[in-house]
């Protein structure tokens, strides 16, 4: 079977081609093209729906695909379809085009690793020239690539080797070492890995050299060696969004989520199509109670899933349930614009479910929720008690909502179980895994230790610090910064009581340290306007005290 495909991919006349763009005179050219070099069976579609069908009914040897199709899904979205339905494979020449070249394009194409990658406006010319020599790469890596197919990577390191020694194939030599590298990672062989990718280094200057060997010393856990060398990846805009996806990987690993959250932060502003980043970065805002994170990272993914293979009504129910939480862990008055924008939500996604009613008790959640946050407690508890169920469900994200809910109405024992059902349900040592059962562990010593939201809290502690309370107010706003570390509103309420707590002579050794954390938190925010004008003041009266 392989040397039959392999002898097709010589024979032009034996291709079969599907072009998907949406521009009728981008179909002539390519056609054009196509033909004049032999290739007789051109297929041209304006959408990734048709292209889908069309790849359902027959086997197409090259795909050439606009990565911005207008009228349905994009070609990101598209790729991952095909390659996830097996249309497109390692052996498959995939060709992009584009009219755009910014930054964030250009690193959403390097991630789906296509052979070539074409800027409109085309000429008939430098299409031949350039498919011509794509078809002479993919026919000599065939069996390479044929091999990482079926994720052979010990037979793709051999047939490798064999190329590597045939010096007629010497042109070619960097796309095969290329090869090499990534089956030695994909084999966990870090040590020969590294070794091989030394000795690349002393030959070749091409990004993937410089990350693969970055990628082989962080796997052996090796950052002190490499810290230069990863300051110099960040810096160059060809391998800036690589080192920012790897550093984060290397730090959930490491179990250092704070510094993971940073770094994949920095590779999604660089790449943002990516869903699998989109909810790695959603995990982790959770682990580090950044809530406005969350709310940006389920509404980033709600967004970018639209038309594509992971695209699901619970995209949207999540987006909403984050809003919630948001909003709880909001101090002041904004918690009202998001509060709004939820309920806009809410009726989006009951007028956009085909069957609302596969989403009853969800939903009967969300709006038990809203009434607590809005301090109608009466009505959430008679929605709980009258229409929940306390069974858990099969799925995590809703038995986290209602053990939020249970929570929130003072029904802690039933929280408390249904967070231990919910940890039961966790299989795997997959990475997402680890992150989703280490944030259910931090939920449920939250859930026990502190009973109130961030918003209640924050209130609780103006009330003691009007009242001369300090110390209450203080532990009141200990707990809400639980919940909410590096909300400024809160920060600043616990520095001034603790400046107040100063101005008393009521202060210990701890207050000082504590002190010098916030104002590095503050300090690390960037902050602009009144809250920086804020920031100043509470900074000046804490230095004239000591």
């Amino acid at each position: 079977m392989e040397d039959v495909e392999k002898n097709t991919l010589a024979q032009l006349d034996q291709l079969n081609v599907l072009v998907i763009d949406d521009n009728l005179l981008v179909h002539s050219i390519l056609k054009e093209s196509l033909f004049a070099l032999g290739i007789k069976e051109v297929r041209c579609v304006q959408n990734a729906y048709y292209g889908l069908r069309l790849c359902d009914e027959m086997h197409f040897h090259i795909v050439i695909c606009a990565f911005n199709v207008k009228s349905d899904k994009d070609g990101f979205h598209l790729l991952e379809e095909l390659k996830f339905k097996g249309h497109v494979t390692k052996t498959t020449v995939l060709i992009f085009l584009s009219t755009e070249t910014n930054e964030s394009l250009v690193n959403s194409i390097i991630e789906l690793q296509p052979d070539d990658f074409w800027t409109k406006p085309l000429a008939i010319n430098k299409v031949r020239t350039r498919l011509i020599a794509t078809l002479k790469v993919k026919q000599v890596l065939f069996n390479i690539n044929s091999a990482i197919d079926k994720k052979a990577y010990a037979k793709a390191l051999y047939f490798a080797d064999r190329h590597l020694q045939n010096e007629k194939l010497a042109h070619y030599h960097p796309n095969i070492n290329r090869i090499k590298g990534e089956s030695y990672l994909a084999l966990l062989e870090f040590e020969e890995a590294e070794t091989f990718y030394r000795k690349l280094l002393k030959v070749y200057k091409y990004s993937w050299v410089y990350l693969g060997y970055a990628k082989a010393l962080l796997k052996q856990g090796r950052l002190d060696e490499i810290s230069d060398m990863l300051k110099t990846l960040i810096d160059k805009p060809d391998t800036r969004f690589g080192a920012h996806d790897m550093m984060a990987q290397y730090f959930i690993e490491q179990e250092e989520y704070e510094q993971a959250y940073e770094e994949i932060k920095k590779a999604m502003a660089l790449a943002p199509r990516n869903i699998e980043r989109n909810k790695k970065s959603w995990d982790l805002a959770r682990l580090t109670h950044d809530h406005k994170g969350q709310y940006l990272a389920t509404r980033n993914i709600a967004q970018q899933a639209k038309n594509s293979i992971h695209d699901s009504p619970e995209l949207l129910l999540n987006v909403i349930r984050a809003g919630i939480d948001l909003a709880c862990a909001t101090p002041d008055e904004s918690a009202n614009e998001i509060l709004r924008q939820t309920d806009r939500y809410i009726t989006q996604f009951e007028h956009d479910s085909q069957d609302a009613n596969l989403f009853k008790q969800q939903l009967l959640v969300v709006k038990a929720r809203l009434h607590n946050v809005r301090n109608e407690q009466v009505k959430a508890k008679k929605l709980v008690e009258n229409h929940m169920s306390l069974k858990p469900s099969t799925v995590v994200e809703d038995n986290l909502d209602r053990v939020k809910v249970l929570h929130e109405l003072g029904m802690r024992e039933d929280a408390i179980e249904l967070l231990e059902a919910i940890n039961n349900q966790i299989a795997g040592d997959s990475l997402n895994s680890q992150v989703v059962r280490r944030y259910i562990a931090q939920e449920s010593q939250q859930r026990e230790e502190i009973h109130f939201t961030a918003k209640e809290l924050n209130t609780m502690a103006v009330e003691h610090f009007q009242k001369d309370r300090l110390l209450p107010a203080l532990d009141a706003i200990n707990q809400a910064l639980k919940l909410n570390p590096t909300n400024v509103k809160l920060l600043f309420s616990k520095l001034k009581i603790l400046i107040k707590i100063k101005q008393e002579d009521q202060d210990i050794p701890d207050h000082l340290v504590s002190v010098e954390g916030i104002l590095a938190v503050l300090s690390a925010l960037n902050l602009e306007g009144k809250s920086l004008t804020t920031f100043d003041e509470l900074t000046l009266k804490w230095q004239k005290l000591n």
